[in-house]
């Protein structure tokens, strides 16, 4: 077991080397030019300088305008909306879901255009939602991050139709059809090419201020769907002590993690590229996410933002007792540590009725993440600001944001 670990950190160091060599190639400036070994930081050390991360994320069932006209008038009325609902909360950027199922809310040579602008995949809507998006939260003084999901084709239901020149549907080998539905495959360097080809459109042809890839990882219901990539890589390795499945899997999601950082920091190194991996420690293993070196070693992500959708007194998990528990990696110098803010529960039963205690939930989050000197918050998501059950929870949370 030893020696499986050890090639694993061998295998991490390495990668992590090429992105630093690649990236001080293309930009003697960018921020690869550290070591590549872990630096350390105190608590208090870490971005003490920084504003306060005050972020909404907005999902692509907020955007989808197939309950509509389609037109860019209903478009522009919806966003601008949200724009005004962050203003008025005192928040400073925007998460918006750009890329929900290896397609795009904006023109792309890449993927096609998102079904839930027109209703149906590749469909041009006639106007370029993110120009418009980044336009607007740029006006209102708020940043704009491009959320994306970097594997999942389609669910089990969603979308209804795939176009046919959806990227699946062109080479279906870079993907995996599971009873969950279609993702792409991350042990494919193909895959891992077409996410980073996305990534690179993005942030040259669009003023985004951030990239976040959300929670999805491999599917918790894969079986053996990828077995013929692991036989192959045990070929490749001849006689070594191959890595077992799940150390594998967890260095493909790796290899993408720190390629899509060394490509965004090669072309703008201001761009920040951040994850929201599950809030539960124990739930990232089942879904192959490496947190831990994520959070630790420097080459992989600028900020990680746990998703701590609980109230505090959640009987499964407490929110100040995560909030601990995310405390205890040793989080390299540069990096900034936010919290996910369960919003959507507010005013509901959820977390076995505990969301029905109080109308302070969230106001209480916020200040124990401040106390525990988290770097900022971000909200999931803008469909709570429309739901009555959330009205006080979220007046309260503006009563203590400044």
């Amino acid at each position: 077991m030893k020696i499986k670990i050890n090639l694993s950190v061998l295998i991490t160091i390495a990668l992590l080397i090429i992105s630093i060599i690649i990236s001080s190639a293309a930009n003697k400036d960018a921020n690869h030019t550290d070591e590549a070994y872990t630096t350390y930081a105190s608590e208090d050390e870490i971005n003490t300088n920084e504003k306060e991360m005050r972020g909404l994320w907005v999902s692509f069932i907020t955007l989808d305008m197939t309950d509509s006209d389609m037109s860019f008038e209903a478009f522009r009325k919806k966003f601008d909306k949200i724009v005004n609902t962050a203003v008025n909360y005192k928040l400073n950027t925007l998460i918006v879901q750009v890329r929900p199922f290896c397609d795009a809310l904006y023109k792309s040579e890449v993927f096609p255009y998102s079904h839930i602008l027109t209703g149906t995949q590749d469909k041009n809507p006639g106007y370029d939602p993110l120009e418009y998006m980044c336009k607007t939260a740029h006006s209102h003084g708020l940043e704009i991050h491009a959320w994306i999901n970097p594997y999942r084709v389609a669910t089990s239901t969603t979308p209804k139709k795939l176009s046919n020149n959806n990227p699946y549907v062109n080479n279906p080998d870079i993907g995996m059809e599971l009873d969950s539905g279609i993702y792409l495959n991350p042990a494919k360097k193909a895959s891992r090419k077409l996410v980073c080809d996305g990534i690179k459109e993005i942030i040259n042809n669009y003023p985004v201020d951030g990239i976040q890839f959300d929670d999805y990882f491999y599917p918790s219901d894969i079986k053996d769907e990828d077995a013929a990539e692991y036989n192959t890589y045990k070929k490749a390795i001849g006689n070594k002590i191959p890595l077992s499945v799940e150390e594998w899997r967890m260095q493909n999601v790796n290899i993408l993690i720190a390629e899509a950082y060394s490509i965004i920091k090669c072309i703008n190194k201001e761009i920040d590229f951040g994850i929201s991996p599950q809030g539960n420690i124990e739930n990232n293993k089942d879904l192959c996410a490496d947190i831990k070196s994520w959070s630790e070693i420097k080459g992989y992500v600028d900020y990680i933002c746990p998703q701590m959708y609980y109230s505090t007194e959640n009987p499964s998990l407490r929110f100040e007792d995560n909030l601990l528990q995310w405390k205890e990696f040793e989080y390299h110098s540069d990096i900034k540590v936010y919290i996910g803010l369960g919003a959507y529960k507010a005013g509901t039963d959820a977390d076995k009725g505990t969301w029905l205690n109080s109308d302070e939930i969230l106001a209480n989050e916020l200040s124990l993440l401040r106390e525990y000197k988290y770097s900022g918050f971000m909200i999931y998501d803008y469909s709570a600001f429309e739901s009555k059950y959330a009205k006080e929870e979220l007046n309260n949370l503006l009563s203590v944001i400044d």
